[in-house]
């Protein structure tokens, strides 16, 4: 198997099922990953937090130890 058709098995799931058994077998793992995240991944998946401290201003701010709603030094 090419390197073209390795890459397009991992990326296309239409041209990945048409592959016979024996191609699959020979096709190696994808580096990214799995293809699919199972619920239990997604359940230990972090993020997406509804708030977050930040800085309202525009300005970088230089001093974020007290994430106060405006820089310190701005």
């Amino acid at each position: 198997m090419s390197k073209i058709d390795v890459i397009r098995a991992w990326k296309d799931d239409e041209y990945r099922s048409a592959l016979s058994l024996d191609q699959l077998a020979a096709l190696p793992a994808n580096p990214a990953g799995p293809l699919e995240i199972g619920d239990e991944d997604l359940e230990l998946a972090g993020g997406g937090a509804s708030w977050s401290p930040r800085c309202i201003s525009c300005i970088h701010c230089s001093d974020t130890s007290s994430w106060a709603n405006s820089c310190a030094t701005s």
